[in-house]
């Protein structure tokens, strides 16, 4: 892995290379590699460069990035540096990050000092909770999504099999020869700080024991309708069906978990529907669900549910950088697997791997809602390993 650089690399190495414009900011779900390819690409620059990692300060510490900017500024002087980069990993850690943030910024540039800023966030929450409100106009984002299928054959050699079993998370790839091991590694050392630390200190959750109790059985449900009244029944002290929906909104927002809805004309139907579970990384429905690579894979039904998640994952992880929605769609016997919607349009898209015979549906949406293209990925169809190495915003 840390000969490998993902493809993000040589755009975030422009950035660096740039004129200080706006203020960088690299944001992704947990241990995707984000302090990796930065510190791969400081390794390239030739000025200087100083990175901060506020993962053990104090989160009410709110003087650290201040104390923190001043000794970069201190130095610059000293050893009269005429332009250097400063990078803080987890800034959103530190209370009132972004207003630090925005007075240290706007100091430098009334006073001309060449200093690049680069920050380092988990999720998207760390857009919605301080750079829309204190730093609008002043940043620019960079996403770092889950390793696709190309990723992970090129770095640890993986076959189309094992990624869509095993996932998109670098880090769990020395682990999978014992299974036992890996799926304690993704429940401990990735899920666990991620809902802790990234969802928890970051947003109002009231029952937290309910939000954990909700991503692990949405989990399970990877690639699978359940309605939330439904899931409050699986689950203790659930509260009500809007306490769910938030929970499950913020996992969205933490590229975990998602409730997709069903595709309709008007928003509003959308909204009332069944919302289908779907895991942002395979890593997440195996750790949860599943009873073995060997014994899974054997399995029409159940490898046919795996390979549905592994497509859902997949154009979940390309919707924000490709403008486009993701939904189901149901009606009666007729269903298609995935609705992606971009402004007007829509495709309609079919997996098949032999888990079942065609159904109608494909036919039935293109009929109805006349789709710009539809069609199956999987058996008779796109094979997987074409795919699932498509730029999705191409469709349209």
């Amino acid at each position: 892995m840390e000969l490998f650089k993902r493809q993000q690399f040589n755009s975030i190495l422009e950035r660096f290379n740039e004129p200080r414009s706006v203020i960088q900011v690299l944001s992704g779900p947990r241990q995707v590699g984000k302090t990796t390819i930065v510190e791969q690409v400081l390794k390239e620059i030739d000025f200087p460069h100083w990175f901060f990692r506020a993962d053990n300060v104090n989160e009410t510490d709110t003087d650290w990035i201040r104390r923190t900017w001043l000794s970069v500024r201190t130095q610059m002087t000293m050893t009269n540096a005429k332009e250097a980069v400063l990078v803080i990993d987890e800034v959103q850690k530190i209370q009132n990050w972004s207003e630090a943030v925005k007075r240290e910024w706007d100091t430098d540039t009334s006073t001309g000092l060449n200093l690049k800023v680069f920050l380092l966030g988990s999720s998207r929450l760390m857009l919605r909770k301080g750079l829309t409100e204190s730093l609008a106009g002043r940043f620019e984002m960079i996403r770092l999504g889950h390793w696709t299928f190309a990723e992970m054959h090129e770095a640890f050699g993986w076959n189309l099999e094992q990624w869509i079993y095993f996932g998109g998370y670098p880090g769990t790839a020395r682990f999978v020869s014992d299974e036992k091991r890996w799926r304690r590694y993704v429940k401990d050392s990735l899920v666990a700080p991620a809902i802790e630390k990234d969802v928890i200190m970051t947003t109002n959750i009231y029952k937290p024991a309910i939000m954990q109790q909700l991503f692990e059985l949405g989990c399970a449900y990877s690639a699978e309708l359940l309605s939330l009244n439904k899931m409050l029944g699986q689950l203790l002290d659930a509260g009500n069906v809007t306490t769910l929906s938030g929970y499950l909104n913020v996992l969205d927002q933490c590229n975990m978990l998602a409730g997709l809805q069903k595709y309709a004309n008007d928003e509003a139907r959308k909204y009332q529907s069944i919302p289908k579970y779907q895991v942002y990384n395979n890593a997440l429905l195996t750790a949860y669900k599943g009873k073995g690579f060997a014994n899974d894979r054997i399995d029409p039904k159940i490898w046919g549910r795996w390979v549905e998640s592994a497509v859902g994952a997949y154009l979940l992880g390309g919707a924000i950088e490709g403008g486009y929605k993701v939904y189901y769609w149901r009606e009666r016997n007729d269903e298609v697997d995935f609705i992606i919607q971009k402004q007007d349009e829509c495709i309609a898209i079919e997996v098949k791997s032999g888990r079942r015979g065609m159904n109608s549906g494909l036919k039935v949406f293109e009929e109805k809602f006349h789709p710009k293209n539809a069609f199956v990925v999987g058996t008779d169809g796109i094979p997987f390993d074409i795919f699932f190495q498509a730029n999705i915003e191409d469709l349209f």
